[in-house]
């Protein structure tokens, strides 16, 4: 029990890792280097970037699995000195995951929705996208990953010393 213990706390905090360096990704290098964009650059690049995030490397890997393996974790875990702080991690992604779900994804599917770039008028897709709404909800997603990961790191810290 103790194994499967640390391999659930082990695969939660590397897929929080890995979805946590997906939002910060996007925060610190794609979204700025988007908007130094034309119209045309922007709505084509980010439509092409939403279709291959949706992958089961990402969803599996990262999105999900950091949701899953969190709650197994914390089930494991009950009553245990890392409880605590898988729990609050858990609800930390819990309100990125809810984010996504309710702002990011429904902006991204609406940018698809508006067509080929070659064949749309670009400037107001854009506009009606709404890059600083969908930065700012991003961010939120990058501050409750990040403290969660570092929470599950902690926990793991904790879990190690007790074993």
């Amino acid at each position: 029990m103790d194994t499967l213990r640390m391999i659930a706390l082990m695969a939660a905090t590397l897929t929080m890792g890995l979805v946590t360096g997906a939002f910060v990704l996007y925060w610190h290098t794609i979204m700025p280097g988007l908007a130094k964009t034309d119209d045309r650059t922007f709505v084509g690049a980010f439509q092409s970037l939403d279709r291959a995030i949706i992958n089961p490397w990402f969803m599996a890997g990262g999105f999900m699995g950091a949701l899953l393996f969190t709650i197994l974790a914390g089930i494991l875990y009950w009553g245990r000195a890392p409880f605590i702080w898988i729990a609050v991690a858990f609800v930390l992604y819990l309100i990125a995951f809810v984010i996504t779900i309710a702002v990011n994804v429904p902006m991204n599917d609406a940018l698809k929705a508006a067509g080929n770039p070659a064949h749309i008028d670009v400037a107001a897709a854009r506009e009606r996208f709404d890059e600083a709404k969908w930065a700012s909800w991003n961010l939120v997603r990058v501050i409750t990953s990040t403290i969660s990961f570092g929470l599950l790191a902690w926990a793991l810290t904790l879990a190690g010393k007790s074993s």
